[in-house]
């Protein structure tokens, strides 16, 4: 008992240990993303070739011919990450500033894993029409947008009508994003427990945009709706939730409709009575999710709990109740089922090929990618995904997003899979080798132990 204790105490310790470093190192760095040139400066004559008066040459080029902006500028490579800070993380509305290095984050995991150069843009505004009018703004800069952190339901409103009015790719990464690395883990999940998608039961604690979306992808994928069921803070969605029969709650209402054949009623534990795989972004934990829950779930179970920056139940505890594949969205455990492992990738395969808009099918292109190179390496219960360090996941996956992109015809730019791997490959392994050459020459500064 004194050795479960300890061993738990531990654990418990290295899952704090990152915020206790983050405290230390931002402040250190002051920020994680700068601006930097990609341009020679051989001498202070280029000025003139790189700003006045040479530069009026490009954009005369541009005026007549819009296209080549994408030529002569940095536009195709250029990401907004954009956030009104209402819902950051687990941690909900903490305002713009607050959300500030959640977004220097995102731009940080652009550029090291997808070699895109992405800008945090921290919105003092709330309303969706006004956000929707500011993002809209920015398409002259920006080769695709990626929202971020977006309470909804307006998260849902801000997308369709961004995707719908712009000619770059816009994309919820709560939602997307979420959607596409959960199915990839999923799918790498079930091999190794030798179950169907057809066959599974599905428990969904939480239902806000991220397993709005991941539910939707799912169904898509071929996932069966009927054998979902998803909790909200009031309960398991029902046909009998006339509550949640609003425009305001549309997207839920039609998960009443769809999902739930059974009509079950009650909370958490009864969603996972009986149910395969157990998928939660909802209240960060620990104790969200019990321990006597996970027990009722069938044999070979999958727990999903994504919730951060602390799991709605701690790993261990979800093994010692008989899961026997189990996720977070933390890196500090096994199985990361973390957004990382998609927008980079997905990013560079629709900026390479300059897609217009990112669709489901694409996430499902790049989940499907993500797959092949966890198989590669070989699938066990402590590894369903590709992890961070592996490069050729990300080079592969744009690839799969790219010529998905292409076969749809959203795509104006026609690259063969052998363009697009050398593209995103070059691109990709240049941003990692610039970050470990700055740290080698000390232009990055050595963290303090």
């Amino acid at each position: 008992m004194e050795d479960k204790k300890a061993n738990v105490e531990k654990l418990l310790a290295k899952a704090k240990k990152p915020g206790l470093d983050a405290m230390e190192l931002h402040p250190f760095y002051k920020g994680k993303v700068e601006v930097t040139l990609k341009c020679t400066v051989r001498d202070f004559n280029d000025f003139a070739i790189w700003y006045t008066p040479g530069v009026a040459s490009p954009c005369r080029d541009i005026q007549q011919h819009p296209e080549k902006v994408f030529e002569h500028t940095n536009k195709g490579n250029f990401v907004a990450v954009v956030s009104d800070g209402t819902r950051v993380l687990g941690l909900g509305d903490i305002g713009p500033e607050a959300g500030l290095p959640v977004m220097e984050g995102k731009a940080l995991l652009f550029k090291y894993l997808g070699g895109v150069d992405a800008f945090p843009i921290c919105l003092k505004e709330k309303d969706p029409d006004k956000i929707i009018e500011i993002v809209k703004a920015l398409e002259p800069s920006f080769g695709g947008i990626n929202l971020e952190d977006i309470s909804q339901p307006k998260c849902f409103y801000i997308l369709d009508k961004l995707r719908e009015e712009m000619n770059i790719p816009v994309w919820h990464d709560d939602q997307q994003g979420t959607a596409t690395v959960t199915l990839a883990g999923l799918y790498g999940a079930l091999e190794v427990v030798g179950k169907n998608i057809e066959d599974v039961r599905i428990a969904f604690v939480g239902a806000g945009g991220a397993n709005i979306a991941i539910s939707r992808v799912l169904i898509l994928a071929g996932f069966k709706p009927e054998k979902m069921i998803m909790v909200d803070s009031k309960g398991i969605l029902n046909k009998d939730r006339e509550d949640l029969n609003t425009s305001k709650t549309k997207e839920k209402w039609n998960m009443c409709t769809i999902s739930n054949s059974e009509n079950k009623k009650g909370g958490i534990a009864e969603a996972l009575e009986g149910a395969d795989v157990c998928i939660a972004l909802s209240k960060p934990g620990p104790g969200t999710i019990k321990k006597e829950w996970v027990a009722k779930m069938n044999s070979d179970a999958i727990v999903f709990a994504c919730a951060n920056p602390v799991p709605e139940i701690w790993p261990w505890e979800a093994k010692e109740a008989g899961a026997r594949i189990v996720s977070t969205g933390r890196s500090d455990f096994p199985n990361q089922v973390n957004n990382s492992l998609g927008f980079p990738a997905i990013f560079r395969g629709v900026l390479d090929v300059v897609a217009h808009t990112v669709t489901d099918t694409m996430c499902i292109a790049a989940a499907k990618s993500l797959l092949k190179s966890a198989k590669k390496k070989g699938l066990s219960d402590n590894y369903i995904t590709p992890t961070m360090d592996d490069t050729d996941a990300f080079i592969e996956e744009a690839v799969a997003c790219g010529m998905q992109a292409i076969k749809e015809g959203t795509a104006k730019k026609k690259l063969t899979e052998e363009e697009l791997r050398k593209s995103a490959g070059e691109k990709i392994t240049r941003a990692r080798k610039l970050v470990h050459l700055a740290m080698k020459k000390k232009i990055i500064p050595k963290a303090p132990k």
